[in-house]
């Protein structure tokens, strides 16, 4: 039988510390709680008595445990509640959303790239500028985004599609007509780059979110593609609206 960490590539006590990170921030260990002894967590999740230890160190260091000589490990704190972004179902409502968030963007990578595109999401345009970076509130990474933009766009404001978010850019400028915009939202799991740029482990739930925009032509101007923290993502709908 498989073990319960047996289809994840990210290292065991990071799982194991995952799981205990999971009962803090849940309640099921509250503040001030002694958690279970080293040998049944051990025997619970069926891993080396070292791993446990290490991914207790991890949670030590968060300042969430604190072990106690003779006493046992207790929980001091609970994980920090990461801010959630609305998944808007509107283009204005989306751009006021990031310009209201204004979240820090940290660049990873820009060039020239043609993005994969599917019969349905319209026709190419001649030349895509390609722009990867992290979007953050604080310390923490919330989403990474691979954005690919018509060239003739991008240098209609470079400046500013390097340094702010794309979408309220777009909206800024009068010479853009965006025709159409669609949106859809899956939920998967994170690869080993969406993991280690959002500090999340191997197969974690993520939001997958991907946005093509095209011009009354039928051009493809923008295609966004989003990998968002699974605690990241709110969907809100009001059912009898």
């Amino acid at each position: 039988m498989a073990r319960l960490f047996d289809f994840s590539s990210s290292p065991l006590y990071t799982q194991v510390a995952d799981l205990l990170r999971e009962r803090i921030s849940k309640g099921v260990w509250p503040v001030g709680h002694r958690i279970p002894a080293l040998s049944e967590l051990t025997a619970e999740f069926d891993v080396a008595s070292i791993t446990v230890r290490q991914a207790i160190q991890l949670l030590k260091n968060e300042g969430l445990l604190s072990p106690e000589q003779g006493r046992g490990t207790f929980v001091r704190g609970k994980p920090p509640t990461h801010p959630r972004m609305q998944v808007e179902t509107s283009l204005k409502k989306l751009a006021d959303l990031y310009r209201t968030l204004n979240p820090r963007l940290i660049p990873l990578e820009e060039g020239s790239r043609m993005p994969r595109l599917d019969s349905e999401d319209g026709l190419p345009a001649p030349r895509y500028r390609y722009l990867r970076r992290i979007h953050a509130t604080g310390k923490q990474s919330n989403s990474v985004i691979s954005a690919y933009l018509d060239e003739r766009v991008f240098k209609l404001a470079p400046r500013r599609f390097r340094n702010e978010v794309v979408i309220p850019v777009l909206m800024d400028l009068p010479a853009v007509k965006i025709a159409s915009a669609r949106q859809t939202l899956t939920i998967g799991t994170a690869g080993a780059e969406t993991a280690q740029a959002l500090n999340i482990s191997v197969n974690a739930p993520v939001g997958e979110i991907r946005r093509v925009f095209c011009a009354p032509d039928g051009t493809v101007i923008y295609l966004g593609e989003l990998a968002c923290r699974g605690d990241f993502i709110r969907l809100d709908i009001d059912l009898l609206s």
